[in-house]
């Protein structure tokens, strides 16, 4: 029998398509009781950014597939809630209520029950920390007991490093341990979590989230405790350059906030009394702000009173000092010597006044 060339050359095609192995794929499957949004917002972290899905509801239900480069941290936006999900080239199911974001159930992804179970590993921890958060009402504007608040709750954070370390050591290659590495160094010391860092493997190094992990540890390098300042020049309030070493020989709080950061209004009192109660002592403050918008970074300033020097670029996150000191979240704040060395980091509260006692005696 014989067969026509062309019709040959199109079965070896058509067999050798369907012998090709599908590419793997991600999807959601969700029912969410009480989800009122017309859509939701699937975001997957990429680089320094994000790319961005928006998925139609209804009826509290939606649905999702896309591609993942490998096991990773992805969130899932509405327009009052947002979760964090761990996620990999499978098929998962979540649900249950909008107002119990924290008690969704979530199956298919083995990566978010690691997740889950570190979290029940801690679950005494927190626990506690939430008890202890409830009562700072209580104790505001009493030094003593908010000193004696404040060390319970660093406790329990040393006890949680502790923990989440011992989970690293045990499971190296996790995307859950460079998951936990990475929210260590959005305010972490350069030196602990680089030790942290070093446990994990050389495979979850080299993962996406492992190479912007080493690329932060880099920049927490050069502001680590011990280093030198970084120095810039940026515009004080009416746009004059302002320059970090006009203040070498004082003692300088480089204070990191914004406006429209709650914490950071909230301790912008505590800044003041500590300046009131030592800048006479060889001590100020500088601050830089994260705004964007001029007319709310002075009306801020105005309104919480405070009489030290103010710069800004006005660029956000993006602000270039933020950047050079590898700031991600705020408030966040620098001791310098008079010699221009960082000496601390992360005062605040109580800790702030007793650190500042011990040195400018």
């Amino acid at each position: 029998m014989k067969i026509h060339t062309k019709t040959m050359f199109a079965a070896l095609l058509l067999t050798a398509a369907c012998s090709q192995p599908k590419a793997p794929t991600a999807s959601i499957t969700a029912a969410i009781t009480g989800l009122k949004d017309s859509v939701v917002y699937i975001s997957i972290p990429v680089g320094d950014s994000a790319k961005t899905d928006t998925i139609p509801v209804k009826d509290g239900k939606f649905t999702w597939t896309g591609t993942m480069a490998e096991p990773q941290k992805i969130y899932i936006g509405t327009t009052t809630r947002y979760l964090e999900l761990f996620m990999e080239n499978t098929a998962v199911q979540i649900n249950g209520n909008i107002d119990s974001i924290s008690q969704l159930q979530i199956t298919g992804s083995a990566s978010q029950d690691a997740y889950k179970a570190y979290g029940n590993s801690i679950a005494d921890i927190s626990a506690q920390e939430d008890t202890l958060y409830s009562k700072y009402d209580e104790v505001k504007g009493n030094d003593t007991a908010e000193a004696a608040l404040e060390a319970k709750i660093e406790a329990l954070r040393l006890q949680r490093r502790a923990r989440s370390k011992a989970y690293i050591k045990a499971h190296p290659e996790s995307v859950v341990s460079v998951d936990l590495v990475s929210d260590m160094a959005i305010m972490g010391e350069y030196a602990p979590v680089d030790s942290v860092f070093q446990l994990l493997s050389p495979a979850a190094q080299q993962t996406a989230v492992g190479k912007r992990l080493a690329a932060r540890l880099a920049i927490l390098k050069k502001s680590a405790i011990g280093q030198p300042m970084i120095d810039f020049t940026q515009g004080d309030v009416d746009g004059k350059p302002v320059h970090l070493s006009d203040f070498k020989g004082k003692y300088v709080l480089l204070d990191f906030w914004a406006s429209w950061c709650g914490p950071c209004r909230a301790e912008n009192p505590n800044v003041l009394k500590a300046y009131n109660k030592f800048k006479d002592k060889n001590f100020t403050v500088l601050g830089v702000s994260l705004d964007e918008k001029a007319d709310k970074w002075k009306e801020a300033i105005a309104k919480d009173g405070m009489p030290w020097m103010q710069v800004s670029d006005l660029k956000g996150f993006r602000n270039e000092v933020a950047q050079q000191y590898g700031i991600q979240a705020i408030p966040c704040s620098f001791l310098i010597d008079p010699q221009g060395i960082i000496i601390a980091k992360e005062l605040r509260g109580a800790k702030l006044h007793t650190q500042l006692a011990e040195i400018l005696k």
